[in-house]
């Protein structure tokens, strides 16, 4: 599959290997990522034929803009090995890896032939987190929240006080070495108004969009995680005001009665490109 330069991450909806049905309806659903699940939300009694599954549905396509990841089976575990030969062969977007707790895990699966994700969801990842992002064949860390709170035996509640630290360091490793972080699942599905609080949370510890559970926590991560309308014209804003020859010798502008220096005209692009994917993800949905 075909990258485009510039992806929306806001929503990435996990849907069970096992579920062809499940697997044909991603292709309608507007969710940025999918992924299809391998680990979890299959029994062992049918991790083969789940295997079989997933590989059709990525080789047949159909998934429109959308990126195309794969979660396999833990290294460790009798299934990794067929899993990770099945993604050389179908080549999705990437391939997501269960508990990933050390560089060496990565390297470990870098012949797969495409780009690894990492799921971040031990307590010996966090202490290794640093030398995870900078894995060379690392593209992405998704927080795993729920296995996290199992290994420290601490409470998955509102706020997630617990995971503050753990969730700051992957963002900060995450942007030191240039990769994609993602946070971790809501798991009450009808809580609508807690998804959105923790969808803000996600977005104000500066991950770049939610790993979600349910179709119908797509609209609200969507939402959320993509640039507001007042961001988007402070942004263009000041790429305007950078773009003048006049101001080519300023490092600091006054911007609507706000002081803006040279380093936030970054920021603005990438605010702009984002939006730019977004639409062009959208109509590709209408």
């Amino acid at each position: 599959m075909t990258q485009p330069q510039f992806r929306p991450r806001r929503s990435c909806l996990y849907m069970p290997g096992a579920n062809a049905r499940a697997l044909e309806k991603a292709k309608t659903l507007p969710a940025d990522v999918v992924i299809f699940d391998l680990e979890d939300a299959v029994a062992p009694s049918v991790k083969a034929e789940a295997r079989e599954r997933v590989a059709e549905a990525v080789k047949a396509g159909g998934y429109g803009l959308r990126e195309v990841i794969i979660r396999i089976n833990g290294l460790e575990t009798e299934w990794a090995a067929d899993d990770l030969k099945m993604v050389k062969a179908a080549k999705p977007d990437g391939v997501l890896i269960p508990k990933i707790s050390r560089a060496k895990d990565v390297d470990d699966a870098a012949g797969v032939g495409v780009p690894i994700w990492a799921m971040i969801e031990t307590p010996l990842a966090i202490f290794n987190i640093a030398e995870i992002a900078a894995a060379k064949n690392l593209a992405a860390m998704v927080m795993g929240t729920n296995d996290l709170a199992k290994d420290m035996q601490a409470k998955l509640r509102t706020g997630r006080e617990a995971f503050v630290t753990a969730m700051s360091m992957t963002v900060m490793a995450a942007r030191v070495h240039g990769k994609i972080v993602l946070d971790g699942v809501y798991n009450p599905i009808s809580d609508s108004a807690g998804l959105a609080a923790e969808c803000e949370q996600g977005r104000e510890f500066g991950f770049d969009g939610k790993t979600v559970i349910h179709p119908d926590q797509l609209d609200a991560a969507n939402r959320i995680f993509a640039p507001s309308r007042s961001a988007l014209e402070d942004a263009r804003a000041t790429i305007e005001a950078f773009a003048d020859p006049a101001n080519d010798d300023k490092g600091v502008l006054e911007i609507d009665g706000v002081m803006v220096e040279r380093l936030h005209l970054a920021e603005a692009e990438r605010l702009v490109a984002l939006a730019d994917a977004i639409a062009e993800r959208e109509q590709e949905g209408d």
